[in-house]
């Protein structure tokens, strides 16, 4: 190493330290890249990412969708869609899985983790230049399904929060250090998909042997793959940044208005990237009652299009790189009701430039999922209202802060009733998006 390099590294730290020592605020997320070298750690400075890099956010969760439906998919899963999908990644922990399934449901249970890249990289030019992004997991989700494919919960994890981030393999070779506290979408910039599993891992204590990276076009092009998704408005959005302006009501979005829906934060709820997923969980929960509806279900082209939209978006870990693994995943999902899948915002309170895990309230979610039981939540869905013209079957009691939440007395024995400070929702839960004007910004 030249002498000017290892004093500019040394400058570097001095001014970007990864310890406990406090930051001066900013909601950003941390925009500095790991320098790569053959045996040693060494932090560089990342690219800056463009506001568009919010795009990212939650089209990770859309691996978790297509798979809903793969049940349908998996007649029609053809060499064409496999080349579709991008080289396969390998993760640092991953195992031989042995023979590849027959068509047909996994044995046991899953857990995937689903991470959402603000890269550009080889997508269309309207998302800007690749030379201006960085390489962050805006969106990080982990999908369990329990082990007698009886439920599911995919969990969400805050762009903006602090963790510790483990030992992770480098790319090129070697080693990068370990973190004692850093936001966790550095991770894919620090370690690539590999360090983000790690991390995940060491924060919930599960074993993650798949993983799946989704860029930008994916949310578009399955967002149209289904003829547009229904969400529901209770106040008017306005936001400038995306240039989402919805009137209360009922709107079918697809394309850009989908993925602009999406990357909405300043027009809903409280302008907080807390907020933007809750709206966010109103598109997932519909999307997902959607495909499993039997228009799309029976329609053998709007099926092979989801599969060819999100495997041609998406870079999978080696355990996933065969199609009939990926099938024989999603036909544990099939025959889920809607009720038993749980999307559920991993729990944080503030600090200076971000948010941290709430331990409390963490440690029940991670021992719920560990311990492969069901989960019920207590608290309210985050900061979206039940759709009041929701079927009957699916409305949700009201709460002291007008938000939708499940019903605890309607959850069985077995399920474990989180925290009132876990918020989410289940699929089958009606909900709209609460708006927020430019005259509250």
């Amino acid at each position: 190493m030249s002498r000017g390099f290892e004093s500019h590294a040394l400058r570097w730290h001095s001014r970007h330290p990864f310890t406990e020592r406090k930051r001066v605020s900013d909601p950003r997320p941390s925009n500095r890249r790991a320098a790569r070298t053959p045996t040693i750690a060494r932090h560089g400075r990342l690219k800056r990412s463009s506001a568009l890099a919010t795009m990212a956010k939650l089209i990770g969760a859309a691996l978790a969708v297509i798979l809903v439906s793969a049940a349908g998919v998996a007649g029609i899963a053809t060499v064409s869609l496999a080349s579709a999908a991008q080289p396969s990644v390998h993760l640092a922990n991953e195992k031989a899985l042995g023979k590849i399934p027959s068509i047909g449901a996994i044995d046991g249970g899953v857990n995937l983790l689903l991470v959402g890249s603000d890269s550009r990289k080889g997508q269309d030019p309207v998302f800007g230049a690749e030379d201006e992004t960085g390489d962050l997991n805006d969106v990080t989700m982990l999908m369990h399904i329990s082990q007698d494919h009886s439920n599911v919960t995919v969990v969400s994890f805050p762009r903006d929060m602090f963790v510790p981030i483990p030992s992770c393999p480098d790319p090129s070779g070697g080693t990068f250090d370990s973190m004692t506290r850093q936001k966790i979408n550095t991770t894919l910039t620090y370690g690539g998909l590999p360090c983000t599993v790690l991390t995940v891992e060491k924060l919930t204590g599960l074993t993650i042997p798949f993983a799946a990276e989704i860029q930008f076009g994916g949310v578009i092009e399955m967002s149209n793959a289904v003829g547009g998704v229904p969400v529901c408005v209770a106040d008017k959005i306005e936001d400038e940044y995306t240039g989402t302006f919805l009137d209360p009501g009922e709107h079918t979005l697809s394309g850009m208005a989908a993925l602009q829906f999406l990357r909405t934060r300043h027009g809903v709820g409280d302008g907080s990237d807390l907020t933007r997923i809750s709206n966010q969980q109103v598109f997932l929960s519909s999307l997902v009652r959607t495909i499993k509806s039997a228009d799309t279900l029976s329609n053998p082209v709007k099926l092979y299009s989801l599969a060819k939209a999100a495997l041609g978006n998406m870079t999978l870990s080696d355990s996933l790189s065969n199609m009939d693994r990926v099938v024989s995943i999603a036909l544990a999902l099939k025959d889920i009701d809607l009720g038993k899948i749980v999307f559920v915002q991993y729990p944080t309170g503030s600090t200076e430039g971000g948010v941290i895990p709430r331990v409390d309230a963490a440690d029940a979610l991670n021992a719920a999922l560990l311990a492969d039981q069901p989960i019920a939540l207590s608290g309210t869905t985050g900061g979206s209202v039940t759709d009041p013209n929701a079927p009957a079957a699916t409305q949700a009691p009201a709460t002291t802060d007008a938000t939708a939440a499940p019903d605890p007395a309607a959850t069985s024995g077995t399920d474990a009733v989180l925290p009132s400070d876990v918020s989410g929702q289940t699929a089958g839960q009606y909900t709209c998006s609460k708006g927020r004007t430019l005259d509250d910004q």
